[in-house]
């Protein structure tokens, strides 16, 4: 592939946690509820395609949990990781250090203006899980057109992000309902707070039929949504 491409995220997944790259994993989990399931229903869905992908390439990667758990389904598969953050990388290195070394392939980090400029075949399958929520309105756009572009015909791409409910008072309930979740877990209130106080400040989310308009004017010809819980959501494409 002679074109270069943008990074689908120029900010990767623990920026807006503001997590350092080792203390990614283990508060994760206490932050975003169902976390692990983003995972586990991404590969789910793979597995449903009508066949096995040859390259996936994994958007805004962190520490490479994702890819970890996809190799024990997809043995075949090559798995290309990108990430802006230079650290998140070399933590993904050492977690997928024991896969073969023919399986993995790390891209420079980048952030939206940088490029794919090694990427020799289109990818069967591309995710970005919490990689694209902190964008403004016109970087989500030309990050999913990229992708869209880059991506093999009937190939899938797989997102899950941060959503806006669709009422005020739906947004004050959801916020209350994540506080509590988070509390639960033991995490400590001012943090929490902090946290629901970047919502609309930090970050501004779009509504899940914002985020459908987006996907479809991108040019897929499928465009759904598969999973949502508390303010997360998960959408599929094919190209």
């Amino acid at each position: 592939m002679d074109a270069k491409y943008f990074i689908s995220s120029s900010k990767s997944q623990y920026s807006d946690l503001k997590y350092d790259p080792e203390d990614f994993d283990k508060n994760i989990t206490s932050t975003i509820p169902y976390y692990d399931s983003f995972h586990k229903e991404t590969i789910n869905l793979v597995k449903a395609l009508p066949y096995r992908p040859k390259v996936w390439l994994d958007t805004g990667c962190g520490t490479g949990t994702l890819v970890q758990r996809a190799a024990e389904h997809f043995p075949t598969t090559r798995f290309l990781l990108a990430d802006p953050s230079e650290g998140m990388l070399e933590q993904a290195k050492k977690k997928l250090s024991s896969l073969p070394i023919q399986m993995i392939g790390f891209l420079e980090p980048a952030t939206t203006e940088g490029s794919f400029d090694n990427i020799t075949e289109s990818p069967d399958v591309i995710t970005a899980i919490q990689c694209h929520h902190y964008l403004s309105l016109e970087e989500r756009i030309k990050s999913i057109d990229v992708c869209c572009e880059l991506l093999k015909k009937k190939g899938m791409f797989i997102s899950f992000e941060n959503i806006r409910p669709l009422t005020e008072k739906g947004t004050a309930l959801s916020k209350i309902y994540l506080r509590d979740f988070q509390l639960s877990l033991g995490k400590d209130p001012h943090e929490v707070q902090r946290y629901l106080d970047r919502f609309d400040t930090e970050y501004i989310p779009i509504t899940i039929e914002k985020h459908l308009e987006i996907l479809r004017r991108s040019g897929f010809s499928t465009v759904e949504m598969f999973w949502y819980s508390y303010m997360q959501a998960g959408f599929y494409c094919i190209k």
